[in-house]
């Protein structure tokens, strides 16, 4: 696809509005209909930019996922402070803070996609478990170098525990939305430093 196009403003309404719909109702119960609706757009511009609706999934995914990388590594990877363990405490911290705003209300679009679609779609399980590595391993790297800094009172494999704190967001978010209750991510994830703490001893 042409750089303009990959930068057409109705290229973007058609992903804003495919992710702000798909988050909220799901994949399959998101028409191309209802997306060129919300985006204020035809079916002839859908097309131009998309070849299905799958094909837009995978765009909107991609875009969730390195938006969401970015925001991650810029808060608690790049946040200026050198001590490893510091930056794994502000991962937990930027995650309390993601759940105070309503529009984490609606979930996360990756643990979304990979509970409705892992069974159906092979290429998007694919890409939800690759946003998943690529997630684990952001936070993983920090909690390498704490431990190689820091000694630690009980051993860990670094990316194993990354991947309980991907876990532990996704099945909060889960019982958020049921509940109605962004206050349980947030406590969960006071639980989550506390076993942190007491693995390091600080």
């Amino acid at each position: 696809m042409r750089k303009a196009d990959i930068d057409s403003p109705s290229r973007k309404k058609l992903l804003a509005a495919a992710q702000e719909l798909m988050l909220a109702k799901g994949f399959a119960a998101t028409s191309v209909d209802d997306i060129c609706r919300k985006a204020r757009l035809t079916k002839g511009s859908f097309f131009y930019y998309f070849k299905s609706k799958d094909d837009l999934g995978k765009a909107v995914l991609e875009q969730f996922c390195c938006a969401a990388q970015e925001k991650m590594y810029a808060c608690c990877c790049q946040a200026g402070e050198s001590d490893p363990l510091q930056r794994v405490y502000a991962h937990i911290d930027f995650v309390i803070d993601v759940s105070k705003n309503p529009a984490a209300s609606l979930g996360c679009l990756l643990g979304t996609f990979a509970q409705e679609l892992s069974d159906t779609h092979p290429k998007m399980r694919a890409l939800c478990a690759a946003g998943f590595q690529e997630w684990a391993k952001l936070i993983a790297q920090d909690l390498r170098e704490a431990k190689a800094r820091h000694k630690v009172k009980v051993d860990f494999e670094p990316h194993d525990l990354a991947e309980y704190f991907i876990a532990l967001i996704e099945g909060s978010q889960i019982l958020a939305r049921t509940k109605q209750s962004p206050k349980i991510i947030q406590k969960n994830m006071e639980h989550l430093r506390k076993y942190i703490k007491s693995i390091f001893g600080k």
